[in-house]
């Protein structure tokens, strides 16, 4: 994972927007759309104990907000985006305000509930977003169904 980005600060500055040429490896992770969610942050926490930088991940939520989310939305959307401008940390966003965040290495999907329509859409915007990995969590029946609509 570690090989892709030199020192950690560089890894966000870089643009990855060449992920046409270099197709993130995708890791699907079981789980209920209940336990989604915490899939999602287990995958995270494993993540920056390998050695990820916080700001080289991006979660996204397709039903239920994370609750980061949540908290950081109250002080206002110009203080939570710019969070996201600054890269220092882990970004949590949902499925309907996705597209406006940039890409980063890893992005990390929570498959915890919305329309099914909706996760196809998610999960090819994600595959976008990724440069070296996506990790989904989720059903991994209706997770392959929407993958292979979505990629």
């Amino acid at each position: 994972m570690s090989r892709e980005s030199a020192p950690a600060k560089s890894a966000p500055s870089r643009a990855t927007a060449p992920a046409a040429s270099a197709t993130p490896q995708i890791q699907l992770v079981p789980a209920s759309a209940d336990g989604a969610l915490d899939a999602a942050e287990e995958a995270v926490d494993l993540l920056l104990e390998s050695g990820r930088a916080p700001g080289d991940v991006l979660v996204i939520t397709t039903g239920q907000s994370h609750p980061w989310a949540v908290h950081e939305l109250s002080f206002g959307e110009a203080s939570y985006w710019a969070q996201h401008d600054a890269r220092d940390d882990v970004f949590y966003t949902d499925a309907a305000v996705a597209s406006r965040a940039a890409s980063r290495p890893v992005v990390v999907v929570a498959v915890n509930g919305g329309p099914e329509a909706a996760g196809a859409k998610t999960l090819s915007l994600a595959h976008t977003k990724a440069g070296a990995l996506l990790v989904v969590c989720g059903d991994p029946q209706q997770i392959n169904s929407a993958l292979g609509a979505a990629v």
